[in-house]
């Protein structure tokens, strides 16, 4: 019985697969492009400051700076990122990241259409009908106060 146990388990580590540290992808080394660093500067302050700049020789340009400035502490930071994409597009962003969130730009970011956009006239009819009834609501509210007989709201006269 022990003996079949032992199998067992030396047939399972036998067929799991073999990965080697760059997952299941990397089939050889062949196959990996061996990119230099040609930039790698980091400095961190003891205020808690801190800026680094990276470049590598395929064009991945990645810089940030940041500081504690921001409610409670909190780190505000700026940078700008650059690469290549597959299709071969440059991609270049900036942001900034603070109490307002993170706020990407870039050329290659959706843009939201310019407004004023065209209001369809349906619209407006109806928020100049809204107005209107606000309008007549706001006068009968005026003269239910003014001309309100004593004897009303349950007050004998």
């Amino acid at each position: 019985m022990k003996f079949l146990i032992l199998a067992c388990v030396a047939a399972v580590a036998v067929a799991a697969p073999q990965y080697s540290y760059d997952g299941p992808r990397a089939a050889s080394s062949e196959e990996r492009e061996f990119v230099p660093i040609l930039k790698d500067d980091r400095v961190h302050e003891e205020d808690g400051t801190y800026n680094f700049d990276f470049e590598a020789a395929n064009g991945i340009r990645f810089s940030q700076a940041g500081s504690p400035d921001g409610d409670e502490d909190a780190v505000i930071k700026a940078g700008e990122y650059s690469y290549t994409a597959p299709d071969g597009t440059e991609i270049h962003l900036t942001y900034v990241a603070d109490e307002n969130g993170f706020q990407p730009q870039g050329a290659h970011l959706p843009v939201a259409p310019e407004f004023p956009h065209q209001i369809p006239q349906f619209v407006l009819d109806q928020i100049a009908f809204a107005a209107e009834e606000d309008r007549n609501r706001a006068r009968s509210d005026d003269s239910d106060e003014v001309s309100a007989p004593s004897g009303l709201y349950g007050h004998p006269n």
